[in-house]
C-alpha cells in the first residue's frame, strides 16, 4: 500500500500563500525595532576593527585625497597602480573619506549602512513573495548571520558587492509582480554595479534572476525573453562604461590595472580575478626555499594552500565545514531543505506563482553560487560565503512560512519540524567544534528542538496556540547559534586579510601576519619627512598600504599585491629615481629575519632590487633595510 501526502490548503491559507498580507501596525513596528537593532549592533565600537584591511584602507586614503586615485580605486594618492579589483567598494569608502576626512570611522561607517539597507531590500523582497512575518524572519536571519556581522563592519569590496546582489534580486521580484521590463532592467544595472565591485562573483546571482523571470513572469515568452535581453543591454552600459573608460583613458596617464598581465580590465576579470581563481591557476610563488630547498608555498600547498584557508577543503562539504560552517553554515541545510519543500508544495500551482518564484530566485542564488564556492581551487577565503547570506536566510524564511500555512497537512507539519529539528542538530554540532565556548549552549539549543519538533509533530492542527508557541521556541533555537557567533564577532577586533567570526581564536603560522604590516614609527616619520611624488617604493602592495596609512604618504607598491605584477620595469625605475620621483626602498626582512618578505620574495623584481642594492647605501630603519635613492653609493 502506498502512502501519498495531501497537501489541501484551508481557505485561509490559501489566501495567505497566493497573496502575501499586507504589514500590519505590529509588523511595520517590527521592522523598524529590527532595522534599529541592526544598525545599533553593526555600528557598535565600529572603530575597533581599526584599518580593517590595510590593503584596501590604504586605496581608501588615496580615494579621500585625490579624485583620479577614487575613480580607478588606486592604492596611492599619486596613482602608480589599483587594488586588484574594481572601485565601486573604494568610491563609498573614499567620499566619505573626502565629506569627512579619512578615518577609520568614516571608512567603516559606510559598510554598516549597507549592512542595514541589504537587510531592509531583504525583507521587502520577502514579504512581497509570502508575508510580512517571512520578511521580518528573512531579515533577522540575515542580520544574526556570523558573516555579515563580521564583513559589514570591514573595508574589504564583499559588502559592497552584497548589497548590489541584494538590490538585483529585490528589483526581479518586483519584476515579477506585473511582468514590468522597466524593474527587471534596474536589476540589471546592480548587477553591473555589482560587477564593478568584485568582478564575476556579484554576478552568481544571474542565473537565478534570468530563470526565474523567464518561467514566473505573468507575459507572453515573447515578452519575457525581450525584457530578459532589456536587462542585458542595462547590465552592459552600468558595467560597460568602467571597462570603456579604462581602455580610452591613456594608459601613460592613468594606474597600472593591478593583477592583469597587459595593463588591461578584462585581463584582471577572466584571469586573475576570474577563471584563474576558479581553476586555481592563481597560486602565489612565496619566493626563496629554506635550507633544505623548501618554499613556503610548498608548504602552505601541501597543507591546502589558498584552498584550504579556514579548515576547509574542496568539495560539497566546503560551505558546512570548517571556518564556512562557523561563517555561514548554520542555516545553509534548512535552506536546501526549505528549497526542496516548496517546490513539492508549489507542485501545482500556476506557472506565475509568487512562492514558487522567491523560492526559485532565491533557491537558485544559493545553489549556483553554493556550487562555485564549494568547488574553487584558486584562493579561497571563507569570507566570500557573505555572497550567499542573503539566499540563505530569505529561502529559510519562505520555506517555514510556506510549511506554517500548511501545518494542517501531515506535510506542513512533517516539513516544519523537519526545518527546526534539521537546523538545531546541526547548530548542536557546529557549536561542538569549539566545545570549550559555551558549552551549556549547544546542549541548550538541543532541548527546546527536541521540545519545539515534538510539541509541533503530535499535537493536533486546530490547537494554533500550542503551535505558534512551539513554532516560536524553535524559531529561537534556529537562530541560538549564529546569534551566540555573532554577537561574539562584533565583540572582537578585526584586522588583516584573513578575518575570522567568532569568539578570539590565536592566529598562528602563515594566517597570522597575512596583509598585515607591523607598525615602524621611525620609518614612517622618514617617510613622513619626504618631498617627492611616492615617498618610497616597496614590493607588495599590502606592506606599501601599511607605509602609506601610517606616514601618510603614497609608496609606490613594486609588483602589486603577489609582488609579480609586471610594473614597473627596471628602467622605469631607474627614470623615476633619475627624475627625483622616489625618494626611498625598502627592503623588508622575511619570517627568518632575511631580506625578502612576503610578497618581496617573489622573484618577478629580483632585477630591480639587485640594482638598488648595488648602487646605494642601506640604513636600518626598526627592523628593515632602507636606501636612500638620493644618495648614490
Amino acid at each position: 500500500m502506498t502512502t501519498t501526502f495531501q497537501t489541501p490548503l484551508p481557505q485561509d491559507a490559501t489566501e495567505i500563500a497566493t497573496t502575501p498580507a499586507r504589514p500590519s501596525r505590529w509588523d511595520r513596528a517590527g521592522l523598524v525595532l529590527l532595522l534599529t537593532g541592526t544598525a545599533v549592533m553593526y555600528l557598535w565600537n565600529i572603530t575597533v576593527n581599526g584599518m580593517g584591511n590595510q590593503f584596501y584602507a590604504g586605496a581608501a586614503q588615496a580615494g579621500s585625497r585625490n579624485w583620479e586615485a577614487l575613480l580607478f580605486g588606486s592604492l596611492d594618492s599619486a596613482n602608480f597602480i589599483t587594488v586588484d579589483k574594481p572601485p565601486v567598494s573604494q568610491w563609498v569608502m573614499g567620499l566619505s573619506g573626502q565629506l569627512f576626512g579619512f578615518s577609520s570611522a568614516s571608512m567603516l561607517i559606510p559598510e554598516a549602512l549597507m549592512a542595514v539597507a541589504t537587510v531592509a531590500l531583504l525583507y521587502a523582497a520577502v514579504t512581497r513573495i509570502c508575508g510580512p512575518r517571512a520578511g521580518l524572519l528573512a531579515a533577522a536571519a540575515l542580520a544574526l548571520t556570523p558573516v555579515a556581522a563580521l564583513m559589514f563592519r570591514f573595508n574589504n569590496p564583499d559588502a559592497a558587492m552584497v548589497l548590489l546582489m541584494m538590490v538585483s534580486a529585490y528589483c526581479t521580484v518586483r519584476a515579477l509582480d506585473r511582468a514590468s521590463g522597466t524593474w527587471l532592467a534596474w536589476a540589471g544595472v546592480a548587477l553591473g554595479f555589482a560587477f564593478l565591485a568584485k568582478m564575476l562573483e556579484g554576478l552568481m546571482v544571474v542565473p537565478a534572476v534570468g530563470v526565474v523571470y523567464l518561467i514566473a513572469a505573468p507575459t507572453t515568452l515573447r515578452t519575457r525573453v525581450l525584457h530578459l535581453l532589456g536587462a542585458l543591454a542595462a547590465f552592459g552600459v552600468s558595467a560597460g562604461w568602467f571597462v570603456v573608460l579604462t581602455v580610452v583613458w591613456p594608459a601613460s596617464s592613468r594606474p597600472y590595472i593591478a593583477g592583469s598581465t597587459d595593463n588591461s580590465f578584462m585581463d584582471l576579470v577572466l584571469g586573475y580575478n576570474g577563471f584563474a581563481r576558479v581553476l586555481g591557476h592563481n597560486h602565489m610563488n612565496f619566493g626563496p626555499s629554506d635550507p633544505l630547498g623548501n618554499s613556503v608555498g610548498d608548504g602552505l600547498r601541501h597543507l591546502g594552500g589558498f584552498g584550504g584557508m579556514g579548515g576547509q577543503k574542496e568539495g560539497l562539504s566546503r560551505l558546512l565545514a570548517g571556518e564556512f560552517g562557523f561563517e555561514v553554515g548554520w542555516l545553509v541545510p534548512a535552506a536546501l531543505l526549505a528549497f526542496v519543500l516548496v517546490l513539492i508544495s508549489r507542485g501545482r500551482a500556476p506557472r506565475t506563482d509568487t512562492v514558487r518564484a522567491g523560492a526559485l530566485l532565491l533557491g537558485g542564488w544559493l545553489i549556483v553560487d553554493g556550487l562555485v564556492l564549494s568547488y574553487m581551487k584558486g584562493m579561497v577565503h571563507p569570507y566570500y560565503c557573505l555572497s550567499l547570506a542573503p539566499a540563505v536566510a530569505g529561502m529559510v524564511a519562505i520555506g517555514a512560512q510556506e510549511m506554517w500555512v500548511r501545518r494542517q497537512s501531515r506535510f506542513g507539519r512533517i516539513g516544519l519540524t523537519a526545518l527546526i529539528a534539521v537546523t538545531g542538530i546541526w547548530s548542536w554540532f557546529v557549536l561542538g567544534r569549539n566545545g570549550d565556548w559555551l558549552p551549556a549552549l549547544r546542549w541548550t539549543i538541543l532541548a527546546c528542538t527536541v521540545l519545539a519538533a515534538v510539541t509541533l509533530a503530535v499535537s493536533a492542527p486546530s490547537r494554533r496556540r500550542v503551535a505558534l508557541a512551539a513554532a516560536a521556541l524553535g524559531v529561537a533555537a534556529m537562530l541560538a547559534g549564529p546569534t551566540a557567533y555573532a554577537m561574539a564577532t562584533l565583540g572582537a577586533a578585526h584586522r588583516g586579510g584573513g578575518p575570522t567570526v567568532g569568539p578570539s581564536r590565536p592566529k598562528t603560522g602563515f594566517g597570522a601576519g597575512f596583509d598585515e604590516t607591523q607598525d615602524n614609527p621611525q620609518l614612517a616619520n622618514l617617510l613622513r619627512a619626504t618631498r617627492t611624488k611616492w615617498s618610497a617604493a616597496v614590493v607588495g602592495s599590502s606592506t606599501a598600504a601599511g607605509l602609506e596609512l601610517s606616514s601618510g604618504t603614497a609608496v609606490m607598491a613594486i609588483g602589486g599585491f603577489t609582488g609579480a605584477d609586471p610594473v614597473p620595469s627596471l628602467g622605469q625605475f631607474k627614470a623615476d629615481v633619475s627624475d627625483g620621483q622616489v625618494t626611498y626602498y625598502i627592503v623588508e626582512k622575511d619570517w627568518r629575519g632575511k631580506p625578502g618578505g612576503w610578497p618581496a620574495g617573489n622573484r618577478s623584481h629580483t632585477g630591480l632590487t639587485d640594482w638598488v642594492t648595488a648602487t646605494f647605501a642601506a640604513i636600518q630603519v626598526g627592523d628593515d633595510d632602507v636606501y636612500d635613492l638620493t644618495k648614490p653609493k
